[in-house]
Parts: C-alpha cells; structure tokens; sequence
C-alpha cells in the first residue's frame, strides 16, 4: 500500500472541519471509510502501521483517531497505549470479531472513548464518530463556562476545579482522562449519598453510550488511581441495587 491518503477541505467547507486518523491494514476497509467520510465532510488520513500513525498523528491536526486493533504484526493495544500516554485525543477502537470481549475491555480500561466489532456499518461508525466528538468538545468547553469549580479535599487528596489538577496525600500530581475527571467531579459534588448509573451517566456527559456499562469501566479506571486495593475501594463503594456512593467525606476548599 502506497503513502496514507488525506482529504484536505475545499473552500465551501467548514473552518473548523474535524480530522480523522484511522488506523486500519486492510486497503479495502480504508478506502470505504475515506470515501464515506470524505463524501460527509470530515478531512480523513489513513495508516496501517505504527510508523504511519505516529508520523500522521505528529503532523496534523487530528481530532480523533479509529484504531483496529488487529494489525497484522502489530499490537493494536500497545498503540493506544502509546497514544494514551501522549495525549488525550478521542479513540474509538475496532476489533475484529465479537469474541474478542477481552480486548475490547482492556481497550476501554486503556482510555478508548468508544468501540466497534466487526462487520459494522459505515453510517453508525459515523455517529459514533460525531458522539465521541461531541462529548469531548462538550468536556473541553465546560471549564470556560464554569470556571470556579472550587478544590476539593479527601481522604488526602486534592482537586483543584480550576486547574483540573489531582493529586495524591504525598502531593504527586495524578492525570485523570476526560471521563475520569467528570466522573470524579460528580461524586465529589455529591459525597457519601448513593448516585445511580443513569445520573454519573449525564453527569460526565457520556448518556450517548449505547451500553450503560462505559460508566463501569470508567468506575474501575478510577478506583485504579485513587484507591490502594481497588478489588476491596474504600473510596468508591458499589451500592447494590442503585449504583455507586462515594463514601469518604469530601470538603471544600
């Protein structure tokens, strides 16, 4: 396969039209969703292998990256790793069949902000698409509209709302994704009172999900970072029957 194509924008388009990176090794399969995205107005690039990748996603633009992770030679998941520890870009991951349970879950514990098993369609990969594009345009103006979120203490830690800065007792900064932070935000605004999945749902703007279960796996990301055993969380306490309490008392600073 030649150099990865890209579709740069006419005149008549948008200013701020977005710009897709997928990540795919099968010629047939990056033609069909360049052409179907092209044909709705998303400026797109291909590649198929990690050098690709890191040299498109070095050089442009990119707002949101599709990632198979079945390529061929190389670990799909050991890229969204590498993207995830460099940056906070949206990635919806592929995987190849619909056993491949295990790799979609670690996909998502790894940062991706959505999933696909294939065959799918091309029309709901695009709504998928415009979705994780949405909440996360959503996330990023959210502390412009509402700057003074306050600080928040707990157990030792802190939050400033302002900065969107952790850290832990010792005073080490923690990085929080997106979801992460939004998720925490929710519980800390409502300490120690039982909050369903539909509520941390809206609360960190991810009720587009068709799965209610993404609030799971954002819940076991987060009880990673904060809790010292998170098979046995002190901080972070399931509910049964109604959802999840953050049981440690939280003051505002």
């Amino acid at each position: 396969m030649g150099e990865p194509s890209s579709h740069t924008p006419s005149v008549s388009e948008s200013d701020h039209q977005v710009c897709v990176l997928v990540v795919e090794d099968d010629p047939a399969l990056q033609r069909m969703i360049l052409n179907y995205f092209v044909e709705n107005n998303i400026r797109t690039l291909l590649a198929s292998g990690r050098q690709e990748m890191f040299r498109q996603f070095g050089s442009r633009d990119v707002n949101l990256v599709i990632l198979d992770l079945r390529l061929g030679r190389e670990d799909g998941l050991d890229l969204l790793r590498e993207v995830r520890s460099n940056s906070d870009v949206p990635v919806i991951i592929i995987t190849g069949h619909r056993r491949d349970e295990i790799d979609r879950v670690i996909g998502l514990e790894l940062g991706a902000d959505d999933y696909l098993t294939k065959p799918f369609n091309l029309r709901e990969l695009l709504a998928r698409v415009r979705a994780v594009l949405r909440r996360f345009d959503v996330g990023h103006v959210a502390p412009a509209r509402d700057p003074e979120r306050g600080r928040f203490r707990f157990s030792g830690w802190h939050l400033d709302g302002k900065a969107r800065r952790l850290t832990d007792p010792t005073g080490t900064p923690v990085a929080l994704t997106k979801g992460e932070y939004a998720l925490l935000l929710a519980f800390l605004e409502a300490p120690q009172r039982p909050l369903s999945r539909e509520h941390l749902l809206q609360a960190t703007r991810l009720h587009e999900d068709v799965f209610d279960r993404s609030i799971d796996v954002q819940i076991l990301r987060l009880r990673r970072k904060l809790e010292r055993d998170p098979s046995a969380p002190r901080i972070i306490q399931t509910e049964r029957g109604v959802g999840y309490v953050f049981a440690v008392p939280v003051e505002r600073v």
